[in-house]
């Protein structure tokens, strides 16, 4: 089993060519909806603003906010799939991974199954609520793991040459 954990710094380096990736895919999939809402909204406010119901202004208020919701689990539903699809492949790596040469197993060294990948990747979610302490104990803990990975049970450590 490779016990060269991967650095919190290559962890680091990776994570944010993983950020750039998953910014350029949301933009493919989030700005259509957000200029098809935008045209819908505008309409919306100019009839709002005709009428001067008050009623219609707190209406409009609900669905900006339930717009941004969807936004949010759009982009969510991006990074969770991206990240547990790459790191359940053969290549065991999402491409900021790759690009620093370091991959996610199992506590044994093996390949990640996509249901133990997509655990891993929904408790990333409790990494990012924790104000990201839950990322930064990886430089702490002897494994170098993060709260994501201690709890879906898994390694981050450089690939074998």
């Amino acid at each position: 089993m490779n016990t060269n954990y991967a650095s919190f710094l290559r962890r680091f380096a990776a994570l944010v060519v993983d950020i750039i990736i998953i910014g350029c895919l949301q933009t493919f999939v989030i700005v259509p909806i957000l200029a098809a809402l935008g045209f819908g909204m505008f309409s919306s406010a100019s009839a709002m603003e005709a009428s001067g119901d008050p009623d219609a202004a707190i209406g409009m208020i609900g669905a900006i906010m339930a717009a941004a919701g969807a936004i949010w689990l759009v982009s969510l539903t991006i990074q969770v799939l991206y990240y547990s699809f790459m790191e359940s492949s053969n290549m065991q790596a999402t491409i900021g991974k790759m690009a620093l040469g370091i991959i996610v197993t199992d506590m044994n060294g093996a390949k990640l199954t996509l249901s133990k990948a997509f655990v891993r990747n929904i408790s990333r979610i409790l990494s990012n609520l924790t104000m990201l302490i839950g990322y930064i104990i990886a430089a702490f803990t002897e494994k170098k793991q993060a709260l994501h990975d201690i709890i879906a049970g898994t390694l981050v450590v450089k690939k074998a040459q």
